[in-house]
């Protein structure tokens, strides 16, 4: 029996408050899945895809990466498990003042010993992987600009390329194009399911959006009130069962499609909210050094 590269066993987190983010949560994921966690704000989505490289602690349950318990780590163990899982966060999380390249090189920042990042010492291997990176996203000609002077959209692929250029075998995106327009949103969603096939990456990203859930997604996860309400391939979604996640009826702002929004017959005759858009390209940091180490 294949071994789950992300595995969930009874996994709940309370927070201090006395929010229950996470109740009794039990998934396993396959290697290479492509999988989109859908809810609505609140549900537990982000809190989730933190567990899986500890930047929330269960506060019960166990998590497991490629068969290692991340929940169980100390300090040392939990920087070598980190260093093969990317994540990508809603805001970027560049160093703005930074250049490209140096944000990128941010992801092998496990992978070198101390002395090396605080000098800022990166092998020639590690410079020529990160411009690679930048080159499979399309913005390689950036990498010498300071991240601020990109787009949102080219802020995001530079995140990517930054994950990326970590190796990992894991992959994590938290609402990666909630700040962007919907174009754009689409080319970053191509570029994560292009690079996820290439590398055979498992990765786990937090979408509101449905149409998009249903377009991009192998499988898809549906997270109300810390609960897994539904747990299955794309195919067999429908607008009822979007509804039964959201708990009410979808709305416009669940959508982010340009236009034409429409019901097409693609899951076995139930009908299923899509849209179209255009195959156009795109008109705390403290958080991210955490992820890497």
């Amino acid at each position: 029996m294949e071994q789950p590269a992300i595995l969930f066993e009874n996994v709940t987190k309370q927070f201090p408050n006395g929010h229950v983010a996470l109740k009794n949560v039990s998934l396993s994921f396959k290697p290479g899945e492509f999988v989109v966690v859908v809810g609505l704000s609140g549900a537990g989505k982000s809190t989730l895809i933190r567990c899986v490289n500890r930047l929330v602690t269960p506060t019960s349950g166990r998590v497991s990466v490629a068969g290692v318990e991340m929940t169980g780590l100390n300090e040392t163990g939990l920087r070598a498990a980190r260093a093969r899982i990317g994540m990508i966060f809603q805001n970027y999380n560049l160093v703005r003042r930074s250049s490209v390249l140096r944000n990128v090189l941010a992801g092998r920042l496990a992978h070198l010993p101390s002395w090396r990042t605080l000098l800022g010492n990166f092998p020639l291997a590690d410079v020529e992987l990160a411009l690679r990176s930048l080159d499979r996203v399309g913005i390689m000609e950036k990498a010498y600009q300071r991240a601020d002077t990109l787009s949102g959209g080219q802020q995001q692929r530079v995140a990517i390329a930054r994950a990326l250029a970590q190796q990992p075998t894991v992959l994590l995106a938290d609402e990666p194009v909630a700040s962007l327009d919907p174009p754009t949103a689409h080319q970053v969603m191509r570029d994560l399911k292009r690079l996820s096939r290439e590398e055979n990456l498992t990765t786990l990203v937090n979408l509101h959006f449905i149409d998009m859930a249903q377009e991009y997604a192998d499988r898809i996860v549906g997270l109300r009130a810390g609960e897994v309400v539904f747990d299955g391939p794309v195919d067999g979604m429908s607008e009822g069962t979007f509804e039964e996640i959201y708990n009410r009826r979808i709305r416009p702002d669940d959508l982010r499609g340009t236009a034409d929004l429409h019901l097409t017959d693609r899951a076995a005759g139930n009908g299923v909210l899509t849209s179209t858009a255009p195959d156009a390209l795109e008109n705390s940091t403290q958080e991210t050094i955490s992820a890497a180490h």
